[in-house]
Parts: C-alpha cells; sequence; structure tokens
C-alpha cells in the first residue's frame, strides 16, 4: 500500500494473457481527466479532499459499519457511507506523517507514520532520521465518538511504520499490530541493518494505553539478497503483511521475497515458505488472499508507484498480479505459481501506473477481486481459474497532465457492501457500482468491518 521511491520488478514463468472487450489501444488514450470505462461499471460520486487534507496525498482506506476511514499523509477522514452516492464528512484530523495507512477494530483506529518526526505528537514537524530523538511507528486513536477522534497512544517502531496489519484475537480482547517497514541505513540510529524482522504491537482493546511492542520476529534468518544482474530488490523487511486470522494463515510481500506464514502464535510468527521471482517481479508489494485461503496474488509495485509501467514497452508480465496457489498442509504447504494479471488497456507515458491495493468481491464459489493501478484505474477481475485470470470490468480517468508524469490515481480500490470505494490520490474519494451477472450473490455477503490487510472469511 505505498507510494515507495523504490525501483524495478520480479516473477517468472508462462503468463497468462487477460482480456477485456473494447479495451482502449495506444491510439485510444483517454483524455486529461476524461472517464472512460466498461459497460457495466459507473461512477456514482466523487467527493474531493476535505478540509486540512486538501493537496496532501491521499492514502489507504478501511470500513466498520456505516463508516469509512481514509488516511492522508495530513491526517485521515471520517465518511459516513449511510448513503453511498452521498458520503458526508464526519470528521477530519489533522496528524502530517506519511503515509498514514489506516485501520479500525471497534473503537479504535490505527495510523502508520513512515516519516521521521520531531516527536510523536500531531503537532510535529519532519526531522531526519539520522537523529536518534526522532519517532516514528504506529499512531492510536480513540474513535468511540466519531465526530472528536482522540489521540490516545503512540508506540515507536523500528524503521517507523510503512503500512501495518492487524491480527484480532479470536477472543477479541487483544489486537495485535504487525508493522512493515524497510530501507535501513547505518546512519539512522533506529533503522539500522540488517532489518530482516517485523514490529509486533500487542494493544489491550479495552486499555490501548498499555500498547507496546512485544516482539521483533526476523523473518529470514540468512540470504536476503537477490545476484547479479537481477531487478529483483533485496529484501531488508516486508512492504505488506496480510493476514487470514481465522485460518491462522499469513502472507508477506517483503520486497525480494513473498512468504507464507503461521501466526497460530501471533507473537511468533513462522515462515513456512519463501519463493522469489527474479526474471518478472521487481518489488514485491502486497498480498491477498482468496477466500478458501487456497490462493494468494502478489502484486509488484515495478517503478514505486511513480513510474509509468503499463505502457507497451513494458509488458504484460511486469509491474503485474502473480497468481500462486498453495499446495500441500501444515508446514508442508507450499506457494505454486500458476500465472500473471496486468490490466490490458496501454496508459500513457504521463500516468503512473503499476499493481496496487485491492480486495475480494465476495461472489460465493467464484475468486474475484477490485483492484487499484493508480492512473491505470479500477480493475474487476476473475481469478477463479488460476491459470487462466479474466478481466470483467473497468473504470479509469485520463492521464492528469497531457505532458508530464505527474503522481495520481487510485491507491485503493475496495468493495464494502454492494459498493466499490476508491481512495485516488489526488481527487479523494469515488463511490462506484459494478452490475454485472457474474456478480451475483455478493450483494448478501455484508461486512461490519473491512481492512484489507486482515481478511474476513465470508
Amino acid at each position: 500500500m505505498a507510494v515507495a521511491s523504490v525501483a524495478l520488478l520480479l516473477t517468472g514463468a508462462v503468463a497468462a494473457t487477460p482480456s477485456s472487450a473494447q479495451a482502449p489501444t495506444a491510439a485510444e488514450i483517454p483524455g486529461v481527466d476524461e472517464i472512460v470505462s466498461s459497460d457495466n461499471i459507473r461512477q456514482l460520486v466523487n467527493v474531493p479532499q476535505p478540509g486540512p487534507l486538501a493537496g496532501a496525498i491521499t492514502s489507504d482506506i478501511a470500513f466498520q459499519g456505516k463508516y469509512a476511514y481514509q488516511g492522508n499523509y495530513n491526517g485521515f477522514a471520517i465518511y459516513d457511507l449511510s448513503r453511498p452516492s452521498a458520503p458526508s464528512v464526519v470528521a477530519t484530523v489533522f496528524c502530517p506523517g506519511g503515509q498514514n495507512d489506516v485501520s479500525v477494530y471497534n473503537d479504535l483506529l490505527f495510523l502508520s507514520t513512515d516519516s521521521s518526526r520531531s516527536d510523536d505528537s500531531c503537532n510535529s514537524t519532519g526531522q531526519s532520521a539520522t537523529i536518534k530523538e526522532s519517532w516514528e511507528g504506529i499512531r492510536i486513536f480513540d474513535i468511540s465518538d466519531k465526530t472528536n477522534p482522540r489521540y490516545v497512544k503512540s508506540v515507536e517502531t523500528n524503521c517507523g511504520s510503512h503500512t501495518h496489519t492487524i491480527v484480532p484475537t479470536k477472543n477479541g480482547r487483544t489486537v495485535y499490530v504487525y508493522v512493515s517497514s524497510y530501507f535501513p541505513s547505518a546512519t539512522f540510529p533506529d533503522c539500522l541493518p540488517p532489518h530482516d524482522l517485523i514490529s509486533i504491537v500487542k494493544v489491550p482493546v479495552k486499555s490501548p494505553t498499555d500498547a507496546a511492542v512485544v516482539a521483533t520476529p526476523n523473518l529470514f534468518p540468512g540470504d536476503t539478497g537477490n545476484g547479479p544482474g537481477t531487478t529483483s530488490s533485496n529484501t531488508t523487511g516486508c512492504h505488506d503483511i496480510t493476514a487470514y486470522p481465522s485460518k491462522d494463515i499469513a502472507a508477506g510481500a517483503c520486497m525480494g521475497d513473498g512468504i507464507l506464514l503461521d501466526i497460530s502464535k501471533p507473537e511468533a510468527p513462522r515462515v513456512i515458505n519463501r519463493v522469489r521471482d527474479l526474471e518478472n517481479f521487481s518489488f514485491w508489494h502486497s498480498a491477498t488472499f482468496n477466500n478458501s485461503g487456497t490462493k494468494v496474488i502478489f502484486t509488484d509495485e515495478l517503478g514505486g508507484g511513480v513510474g509509468a509501467e503499463c505502457t507497451a514497452a513494458i509488458g504484460p508480465t511486469k509491474g503485474a498480479d502473480a497468481i500462486y496457489d498453495i499446495k500441500g498442509w501444515g508446514d508442508r504447504r507450499r506457494l505454486e505459481f500458476k500465472s500473471y494479471f496486468k490490466i490490458p488497456r496501454v496508459n500513457a507515458d504521463t500516468e503512473n501506473c503499476v499493481a496496487h491495493n485491492g480486495s475480494l468481491i465476495p461472489v460465493p464459489g467464484r475468486d474475484i477481486m477490485v483492484q487499484a493501478w493508480y492512473q491505470g484505474g479500477i480493475s474487476v477481475w476473475d481469478f477463479t481459474n488460476s491459470s487462466r485470470p479474466k478481466e470483467i470490468a473497468w473504470w479509469e480517468r485520463g492521464p492528469l497532465s497531457a505532458t508530464t508524469l505527474t503522481l495520481g490515481g487510485s491507491w485503493s480500490a475496495y468493495y464494502y457492501n454492494g459498493y466499490i470505494y476508491s481512495s485516488d490520490i489526488v481527487k479523494g474519494l469515488d463511490v462506484l457500482q459494478v452490475r454485472d451477472w457474474r456478480l451475483f450473490g455478493a450483494e448478501f455477503n455484508r461486512f461490519h468491518r473491512l481492512n484489507a490487510q486482515s481478511q474476513t472469511r465470508y
């Protein structure tokens, strides 16, 4: 979930080329801000960035009840989704610190800070990580009053918190927060290499002020480098970890590696299997399980989210998704590569476009997800057949600029209770609706909460 200033690609095997009716060719790239889509999807509304969040990068989004919580490099916003076609802003909180990726659990909101700050307050200023007293990590807010969130606790973590994953215990009394971070340096006192670990924060739900780091497990004891001549990143931490708590498993996208984890003991996760893709993947960015927990979609954020990677020159297997089936049982489980998926539309050289954040659409008996591709827009695609993924619907805006590569587009696109909500980097919140017979049944699966990195079985 991130705009990382990283570069280039990872995974190899036979590629499945998806198809999509009436996909635009290079000559048909839409004009600046022009909206184009397949016939089965439509935009209901756009809500611009509100108040003190305007002009800063909008990041990830989480949902609970009738509310959406949208992160922003300047803080976060809370929206009332009672009328999805007309979301209303309930509150904005000014609390700068990239990326401010957000998760929610009951009356608690967790915010990731991965920019070195002068202190842990919301009035802090940016400060070099070379200064020992600098702060970055997890901020915790009480959101019992949606109109007035209260900042109640901060927890400093090694190398900050680029993203985080909540892992609630089965009795709901404790939430573990798996903190992902990377890019250590010998000049950073709180982020020294090697950084082959994650930080685990234990949060008592009824007493969040007691939150603290309880473990820093090393997930990569041994070689984390890739051979000379490859474009795949070396692993110095994880970018995203997606947990499936009810199945006691998690998948980590860890720069140069994809991993499958046993999280039955949440303070001591174990790596079951680890894969690399030196041919096509550059930066393992995020992961999504299918509902049965028998597949994992890994994404490659080629170009760090700021590059134009959906061009004819880049091709269909780089900056794409990789579909892996999970084979075997217990500690013998293995990730088996099946195919790649990438949007089949050519984007302009001025559009940052690469695989990014998405979630499952809860269609019974099918594996279907919606996914953000930055300025590549939003794609709904079916991977029920792991070897032959196919796009079902798509929606996008034309480039922000016809002459200059400009950062923008959909950071995250998630399905929540009948609608798709897209967190756009510069344009705020988009609400869309898909009408397609292949999604029949999804509307009957209602969720009380959606944190995309903590999957719930439907």
